[in-house]
């Protein structure tokens, strides 16, 4: 069978059982693989390097609880503390990973399906700063900005994951940023939500305020609705301890783990973008090792996150080219894998959402999603290079994502779109298609129409005035001066606030709040 035989002529129709009650052309879990950076025998190098570096080199800080695991699967420590994994052992955690697997919402009519290439698009970063809305100049981020991006994400329909974006700098302890952290994203959004844990305490001290969210003791695990972002190494090769214990406690509570390696091509990554793949291969494949070790079952995400340096300056280059290649490079690494994965596009070096930051983010995940990623993390509201987030960007990045997804639906081919009668009847009827019954059957079914972006003709255009920016700060305060979720139960809420160390006023929570 030929290559074109196994990809076929063009898009065959879709299943539409995730798609939105509206008849829409976009829906969450498009597949997505059409981009190969690589070629097979470059995918093979990329993977036997890969190999090589795990049962070669090794991995220096392994904790003294996961030493003792994977050691008894078959790992072994040299003489100077590496610990390294066997080739045989490496390849059949990645034959008996799960495939794919549900990553719920509060709300099960928000739960999505990773894997086999299917894309989603979501927030992400952990920006230490935030765009004033009213003085446009940047700040400290808060907890209240969190809940304000969360419940704005809640209603933008082209994200389909709510990954914190902003760290609360108002918590005066780990303790209290994480467990405010995951309450701010739970009340504002049923869609399903992703937090980092700083140690395995956090972790510990998380699992009954998510299973009273859930229902019960252990009603969390039967379906757990919060993904931990693990961040399991310091590149190059180089285990994190905290962030280590944290993923053991969290494998353990039947969180599904989203395993990260995040070196930085020129700097903690070779500056060969193939080598920066490979290391962060082999640096992903050993969390996803440890995490299968500890429970065979877990939800186990590839996060094989290279970053780019400006080799010029040392400056994370999140905007770039290469980080965009790098991004679809790592995707194509997953499914070569057939793994679940997830990647970082949209990572705008612009401080504005200008036309920088449009180009940068258009291209950067427009690859990532023809390449397959099963999840692609800060695609919506950040700038700085993931160092601030902006309300009005998300806005406009969600408008981004549809097309971006439209484009990955690709063209349907089939006896209704190639209709011979169709053509037949307008060129020998009214001369035009306005009218006929395939063009109003077509006209939202393979049509995206967008709500931000300007199509007004230069007359309408003058007579109006306005911009991009103008429209999606319109749209943002329509929406955070309306919608105010209480998703998490208010007994529950009661019961929350008198356990934990919640920052967020209740009242800041609610309308008339004299913010919105």
């Amino acid at each position: 069978m030929t290559r074109r035989e196994k990809r076929g002529t063009g898009r065959r129709v879709q299943p539409r059982e995730q798609a939105s009650p509206v008849a829409s052309p976009v829906w969450p879990g498009m597949t997505g693989g059409r981009y190969l950076p690589l070629d097979p025998s470059e995918l093979e190098r990329i993977h036997e390097l890969a190999l090589r570096l795990l049962a070669d080199l090794g991995f220096s800080q392994i904790t003294p609880s996961l030493e003792s695991r994977a050691v008894a699967a078959g790992c072994y420590l040299d003489d100077d503390g590496r610990l390294h994994f066997p080739r045989a052992l490496v390849e059949d955690v990645i034959a008996r990973t799960r495939r794919k697997f549900s990553l719920h919402g509060i709300d099960p009519a928000r739960d999505i399906e990773i894997g086999s290439r299917r894309v989603h698009m979501g927030t992400g970063g952990a920006a230490p700063f935030v765009m004033d809305f009213n003085s446009g100049r940047y700040r400290e981020s808060t907890v209240a900005d969190l809940f304000d991006i969360t419940r704005l994400v809640d209603r933008l329909e082209h994200v389909h994951f709510c990954h914190r974006s902003v760290i609360a700098r108002d918590t005066e302890s780990v303790l209290d940023l994480d467990i405010n952290t995951i309450y701010a994203c739970l009340q504002g959004t049923t869609k399903p939500v992703a937090v980092s844990y700083t140690d395995s305490d956090s972790v510990r001290a998380a699992i009954p305020l998510l299973d009273r969210i859930a229902g019960g003791d252990g009603k969390f695990r039967e379906r757990p609705f919060c993904t931990v972002v693990c961040c399991h190494v310091v590149p190059p090769m180089r285990f994190a301890e905290e962030s280590c214990d944290a993923m053991e406690a969290a494998v353990e509570a039947g969180m599904p783990m989203l395993m990260i390696s995040a070196g930085q091509a020129g700097a903690t990554a070779p500056a060969a973008l193939a080598g920066a793949v490979a290391q962060a291969c082999a640096e992903t494949l050993a969390g996803l090792v440890l995490c299968n070790i500890i429970d065979p079952e877990c939800r186990a995400i590839f996060a094989a996150w290279p970053f780019v340096s400006d080799l010029r300056t040392g400056a994370m280059s999140g905007g770039s080219g290469e980080q965009s290649l790098l991004a679809a490079a790592s995707a194509q690494m997953a499914g070569f894998y057939d793994l679940p994965s997830s990647m970082p596009a949209g990572m705008t070096d612009s401080k504005l959402p200008d036309a920088q930051a449009g180009w940068e983010k258009g291209y950067s995940v427009t690859l990532a999603a023809h390449a397959g990623a099963s999840m692609i993390h800060e695609s919506a509201g950040m700038l700085g290079s993931l160092m601030g987030a902006s309300l009005e960007s998300y806005v406009l990045d969600n408008e981004m994502l549809g097309a971006i997804l439209r484009t990955v639906g690709g063209i349907e081919v089939s006896e209704d779109t190639l209709n011979y009668e169709v053509i037949r009847d307008v060129v020998l009827g009214e001369g035009h298609y306005l009218g006929h019954a395939q063009t109003l059957a077509r006209m939202k079914t393979e049509y995206l129409y967008p709500e931000i972006a300007d199509r007004r003709s230069l007359n309408e255009w003058e007579q109006g005035g306005g911009d991009l920016r103008d429209a999606a700060r319109d749209r943002v305060r329509k929406i955070l001066s309306e919608h105010y979720p209480s998703h998490i139960a208010a007994d529950v809420d009661a019961w929350i606030r008198k356990n934990y160390n919640i920052v967020l006023p209740a009242e800041r929570m609610r309308p008339g709040n004299g913010v919105w």
